[in-house]
């Protein structure tokens, strides 16, 4: 028996996985966001760990065999953020999250202090990582930057609290723009130009590897292990924790996520950055494996500002009204720039903001609600147009996952902007967990043959050539805008 623990920014999740693939139990804790000043998006630890205690209570309640059956935890999460501990390992201030924008003026500083940045971390400098934060917290908080002994990731925060040891893993490492990410290693470089060594980081092993052992006071009061030691396996960031979940971990297969963030996400064989056009490239969570990645950074996150904005009883009510919006009077639609929290890919553009443009007296929340749905499409869109897949790589699979997979006109609609064939698997909603189980296994003697299955197909969405024209004419104008406001949004 296996435990996987995501921990997402809007809720800590729990999923108990048995040697046969069935998932026993889940549990759920939900978190929320502070945001005291704008650009900011903080969280405070304490609640990540209450969130913990309250799911591990709940799987004993209602699954205490299966969890006195557990040989290994897999860890996965929301990557970027920056937790500071001391010396003594006490958090120093609220963790700084991958949405947070402040440090747009270091992202800056830091480009010209290392011109080499994209080479070596595969990626632009951008609000959303974690070292330009750190040089935010440099400049504006030096107490409790030089009190800082170890920079740890929001999941590596948890398993320093469950087994006492500072670790990472290879796939949320590459988000910090400190990680060497083709040699999978830390950069002495990177680090220097944020003021920090290899003292602050944490150790590194790979997402399928042991990293530490739980603690035998913790696997007593929460009923884990019958008394055998328990494995922390490395885990994942979410993304890559995602792919493991469903078993996209071969060169040419990815997803997209339509969670809180939007993802596009392809799994490579070797490192390709193309920085340039904000596209991500990350270490996967297994060995000699690596992934493309555009992020999005609102997405269903969107679809519900909307639904509260503009009255409809939830998302799904939203998605049905726009649903209902007839093909012919799509067109006369407003347009709707998705970017209530910046934008990474393609734009790294931390100032850009949303936009509603078009209104007439015509529009009511139906067509609103399709202008909303469409701009968080064609975002995505652009974002997989930065992929660069080398031509003995072809793109293989295609999956959807995210809560918002759960609409299939939504993923109809993406399927026909994208041009290419979605597929709906069996209990992609529970992926990031899942993976995190998935890998707890593998640390514990599994084959990659073995865990990392394919699920069951439910659905597949096929693109419709006689609606992609019409897409493809929305589409120009929703990038002219952006073209067109980018300079009025500084």
């Amino acid at each position: 028996m296996y435990l996987g623990l995501d921990l997402g920014t809007s809720e800590l999740k729990a999923l108990l996985l048995a040697g046969d693939h069935r998932i026993i139990g889940v549990a759920r804790a939900s978190l929320t966001v502070d945001r005291p000043q704008p650009l900011w998006s903080e969280q405070a630890p304490s609640q990540w760990w209450q969130a913990l205690e309250k799911v591990m209570a709940e799987l004993r309640q209602a699954h205490a065999e299966a969890l006195s059956a557990v040989r290994a935890i897999g860890l996965s999460g929301q990557m970027h953020g920056a937790t500071l501990i001391d010396a003594a390992g006490e958090v120093l201030r609220p963790a700084i999250l991958w949405n947070d924008g402040r440090s747009g003026a270091q992202c800056e500083a830091l480009t010209r202090a290392v011109p080499r940045l994209g080479e070596i971390a595969g990626n632009l400098a951008m609000p959303g990582f974690t070292a330009p934060k750190l040089l935010w917290v440099r400049e504006h908080e030096p107490e409790i930057f030089h009190r800082t002994a170890r920079v740890l990731l929001p999941k590596d925060w948890l398993r320093f609290m469950l087994s006492g040891e500072a670790v990472s893993e290879m796939s949320d490492a590459a988000g910090t723009l400190w990680l060497d990410v083709g040699a999978r290693d830390w950069s002495d470089d990177l680090l220097a130009a944020t003021g920090l060594t290899r003292d602050h980081m944490p150790r590194l092993v790979e997402g399928s590897e042991v990293s530490a052992l739980l603690k035998p006071e913790l696997a007593v009061r929460w009923g884990v292990g019958s008394g055998s030691p328990v494995r922390i396996a490395g885990g994942a960031g979410d993304n890559a924790a995602s792919a493991v979940g469903m078993g996209l971990v071969e060169p040419g297969q990815g997803f997209v996520s339509l969670g809180t963030s939007g993802v596009v996400f392809v799994s490579t064989d070797r490192f390709l950055p193309n920085p340039a056009q904000a596209m991500h490239a990350f270490c996967h969570a297994l060995p000699k494996r690596w992934h493309q990645m555009s992020v999005m950074l609102s997405a269903a996150s969107a679809v519900s500002w909307a639904a509260r904005t503009f009255g409809f009883a939830d998302e799904a009510a939203l998605l049905e009204a726009a649903a209902f919006v007839e093909p012919g009077q799509r067109v006369h639609c407003p347009l709707f720039l998705p970017y209530l929290s910046g934008e990474r890919s393609p734009h790294n553009n931390p100032h850009v903001q949303g936009v509603l443009f078009g209104l007439t007296h015509a529009h009511g929340p139906a067509e609103i609600a399709y202008a909303v749905v469409e701009g968080v499409s064609f975002g995505l869109r652009d974002g997989f147009d930065t992929l660069r897949l080398p031509a003995d790589m072809p793109l293989r699979e295609v999956a959807l996952v995210g809560g918002g997979a759960r609409s299939v006109w939504w993923g109809q609609l993406l399927a026909d902007i994208f041009q290419v064939t979605l597929t709906l698997y069996a209990g992609s909603e529970t992926g990031g967990a899942l993976g995190a189980a998935r890998l707890a296994w593998l640390a514990d003697g599994g084959t990659v043959a073995e865990v990392c299955k394919l699920p069951p197909v439910k659905q597949q969405l096929t693109p419709s050539a006689e609606r992609a024209s019409a897409h493809k004419m929305r589409h120009a104008r929703f990038q002219a805008l952006y073209v067109v406001l980018r300079d009025q949004f500084r």
